[in-house]
């Protein structure tokens, strides 16, 4: 069985997280984003309208602009992301579908589905964007060991580029 983030859960995760290693900072553009968390630029605007209507950033255009979460990090958690970028973890399937499913309204499976779908969506709600950045840098100063055990088959490196790799942009010199 696969239990994963969509591309809109994914990447709305991974934006969140960078806003929230740098809540206070000011607003953050959407290319700085992009950047680090190696989400495509050009799609990131329609990944974080839900977050914006959903009220957990704000959004300003201009050059002055960026976006910026509209609730301290301890305020937001991975369940409101996940939800307003996917939709609730709900699913209108009976979880034997395909199966031979006769039975009215309810089938075997059904509580322990609901039970475990309650236990995840507990958790996600009690992990905030705060834990998640602090656990985000931790990883990034090396202060975390790998699990015993891996997590995944793969190993996906990342590609984005962490603060203290990205180099400042070149300014343009000034005809006199």
């Amino acid at each position: 069985m696969q239990i994963a983030l969509g591309r809109k859960g994914d990447y709305s995760v991974r934006a969140m997280i960078d806003l929230a290693r740098h809540y206070g900072d000011g607003r953050r553009k959407a290319r700085q984003i992009a950047r680090t968390m190696d989400i495509p630029e050009r799609y990131l605007p329609q990944l974080l309208a839900p977050l914006v209507r959903g009220g957990l950033l704000t959004a300003t255009a201009g050059p002055d602009g960026g976006y910026a979460l509209a609730l301290p990090p301890t305020a937001i958690s991975l369940l409101q992301v996940i939800e307003l970028a996917e939709g609730p973890l709900e699913s209108p399937e009976c979880v034997l579908r395909g199966g031979p499913c006769d039975w009215e309204g309810i089938c075997p499976a059904h509580d322990a589905w609901v039970g475990g779908r309650a236990a995840v969506a507990r958790h996600l709600e009690m992990t905030t964007l705060a834990e998640l950045a602090e656990r985000d840098a931790a990883i990034e100063r090396g202060d975390v060991a790998p699990p015993p055990v891996a997590l995944h088959p793969i190993s996906v490196p990342r590609q984005g580029l962490r603060d203290s790799q990205q180099v400042a942009p070149k300014r343009r010199a000034r005809a006199r």
